[in-house]
């Protein structure tokens, strides 16, 4: 096939044009900027636009048909002359959907987890040597890349999102797998720039039960009610198989499963993550795993980028995690203060999203924080002027968290209110935008050693 990429700099996006070119389809790609780590990516492949830009003369007769990402626009010239060609236009689920439909396809989705979760399994097939198709949404140290496709193999496993599938199509991206088998982790009401309501938000959930493929199989989070309900309300043709939390214990800071087989320890931590992994569990064990295997698996299981994941530990210690939404944040705190109960901890929040940074849905975070020896919130007031939403006052985000915070405007004056922590502080970053320039990964090493 040919393909032509418009917004090819995307995380997924680049990574799918990639996975094209590595099994030998002719791809091409244009974008307006490119950031690291696409643009050494790209480049590397040959596969970085000449220049950047739209110009509707890289679009010709000649192309089998164009995926179009999230970042371009309805009225983009590349888009517009494809149009007037006929040629086929995916967005980048319905891609993924062509490619694979022959295929068992397990989707996980869930508002929060869906990544480690993704990331657990991928990991459990790996040491296992089930060979899938998939698609990943953060880098996995024993994985080359985030997206795979073969001809071959049986399964294709994608991290299942929400959010819209392109700038003509409003469809939310995990309906257009049309799953075989599913994992939902949760539902907590985000996205508040497409889902004005929670209402319309869950029901997208509803309408993803819709989507599967008849006879399908629904494993589900039996512990998050409200999706719960809504699961068990459905009528849909499909099978579904509750989970819950599984038996745990910590030990001196060691996180232990308690399975049927024996104690499992494990190296990362949270009791969100022991939840996370049990639902892992139920799809390896569909996918043609021995349960002996996913715990032996599961146990050298580390992490994903970004998702709990340890920058640095000297004197002081510092994780950094994706954690927006206001149940993840919740579930983060307390796994950090079950992990470090012995330490006064410091956490730092980053509104970012366009749900985070909206004055209506910020309440939500009340009390999030609280029980920390120090709690701060930074939010970029540039942010919220790109995203086009009112100003945000720093008094209006303390009392929705509680007045349990410090908040930030400023990324300079947190970075050095950070040098205050205790000696032995154990910190905690959460955060899905850049802190205001700020590159945290560079800073922490010698943060932790000064102390």
């Amino acid at each position: 096939m040919r393909v032509h990429f418009i917004a090819i700099g995307g995380s997924a996006m680049h990574s799918l044009a990639l996975a094209l070119q590595r099994r030998g389809d002719k791809v091409t790609g244009s974008d307006d900027a490119i950031f690291e780590p696409s643009k050494s990516r790209l480049a590397d492949a040959g596969l970085l636009p000449d220049r950047m830009g739209w110009d509707a003369n890289r679009v010709t007769a000649d192309i089998d048909g164009v995926v179009l990402g999230m970042h371009a626009r309805g009225n983009n010239p590349e888009l517009i002359e494809a149009q007037s060609l006929g040629i086929q236009i995916w967005s980048y689920p319905e891609f993924l959907y062509q490619v694979t439909q022959d295929k068992t396809r397990v989707v996980i989705g869930g508002s929060h987890g869906k990544t480690t979760t993704t990331a657990m399994l991928l990991h459990v097939l790996n040491h296992s040597e089930v060979a899938c198709d998939y698609m990943v949404g953060a880098n996995l140290p024993m994985l080359d890349h985030s997206v795979n496709l073969t001809e071959a193999n049986e399964f294709a496993l994608f991290e299942g999102d929400e959010y819209l599938s392109s700038p003509i199509d409003s469809r939310p991206k995990f309906h257009l797998y049309q799953a075989n088998v599913a994992l939902l982790t949760g539902m907590e009401w985000d996205h508040v720039n497409v889902f004005p309501t929670e209402a319309s938000y869950e029901q997208a959930f509803a309408d993803f039960l819709l989507s599967m493929t008849v006879g399908g199989a629904l494993v589900y989070n039996a512990e998050d009610v409200p999706m719960a309900q809504l699961i068990e309300a459905d009528k849909s043709n499909i099978k579904k198989f509750p989970y819950h939390t599984p038996p745990y214990r910590i030990d001196n800071g060691q996180w232990i499963w308690e399975s049927e087989l024996g104690d499992v320890p494990l190296m990362f931590m949270g009791r969100h993550n022991l939840s996370n992994a049990e639902g892992a569990r139920w799809l390896a064990l569909e996918m043609g795993v021995q349960e002996a295997e996913f715990y032996e698996a599961i146990a050298s299981f580390e992490g994903a980028q970004q998702r709990l994941e340890k920058l640095a530990e000297a004197n002081r210690v510092l994780y950094l995690d994706f954690a927006h939404a206001p149940s993840k944040v919740r579930a983060t705190v307390q796994a950090y203060k079950a992990q470090f109960s012995d330490r006064p901890i410091w956490a730092v929040l980053e509104l970012h999203t366009f749900s985070s940074l909206n004055a209506d849905y910020i309440t939500r975070y009340a009390e999030s924080m609280d029980g920390l020896a120090e709690a701060k919130v930074f939010f970029d007031p540039e942010a919220v002027k790109h995203k086009q939403l009112p100003a945000l006052d720093p008094e209006q985000v303390k009392a929705a968290f509680g007045h349990s915070v410090t908040v930030y405007t400023n990324s300079k004056a947190l970075r050095e209110a950070m040098d205050d922590a205790p000696d032995n502080a154990a910190c905690l970053m959460m955060s899905s935008g850049d802190m205001g320039g700020w590159d945290v990964r560079e800073w922490a090493p010698a943060w932790c050693e000064e102390a």
